[in-house]
């Protein structure tokens, strides 16, 4: 009996390493992208927010965005990965005329709108998401996170984690181009 108590931390160990290994044998597969985090919104409509602006004091509401295809941003003025993504964002503002909005996510006010102030204002109207509830009901894991929602308010894919030139090359401008935005 007392070699069984002795060999139990052994049997233990194996099963965790058994399982930690099957994990990653999971994730090292080919054509597995951690950026792909599935998402239950996908092809359903949008949450209804109606948020207080962050700066010019202008509500964003989901339903005055509907109309035309667009793409919404969840960002914080704490996120490092959001500053890494902002000159792309100012790019594409610029240069697509994309039709940008963004949600200033768990973040003080005057934060949000000193980095816009720093690092320029990519979007047409920011609201403020102060408690994640917005973010919540979008799903959202962490910030950045960007969506892009067609015309009647239909949620059309998900970017996690900061955008990159490769994403909006392949991914994003196409869908926008196929929903009739540029």
């Amino acid at each position: 009996m007392k070699r069984l108590i002795y060999l139990l931390p052994l049997v233990v160990f194996l099963v965790l390493a058994a399982y930690l290994g099957r994990m990653l044998q999971l994730t090292l597969r080919p054509n597995y992208d951690i950026h792909e985090i599935p998402s239950a919104m996908i092809a359903k409509p949008a949450p209804a927010f109606d948020l207080a602006g962050l700066a010019d004091g202008k509500p964003l509401a989901l339903d005055a965005l509907k109309g035309h295809p667009f793409v919404v941003n969840f960002f914080a003025s704490w996120c490092v990965p959001c500053r890494i993504e902002h000159p792309l964002l100012m790019r594409l503002a610029t240069e697509n005329h994309l039709p940008i909005y963004g949600i200033d996510y768990k973040d003080k006010p005057a934060d949000g709108a000193h980095l816009l102030a720093t690092f320029g204002d990519p979007y047409r109207l920011v609201g403020m998401d102060r408690d994640g509830s917005v973010g919540l009901n979008f799903g959202v894991y962490g910030v950045p996170e960007t969506y892009v929602i067609d015309s009647t308010g239909i949620i059309r894919k998900r970017f996690v984690g900061p955008l990159t030139a490769e994403q909006v090359d392949k991914e994003l401008l196409p869908l926008l181009k196929q929903l009739g935005q540029t």
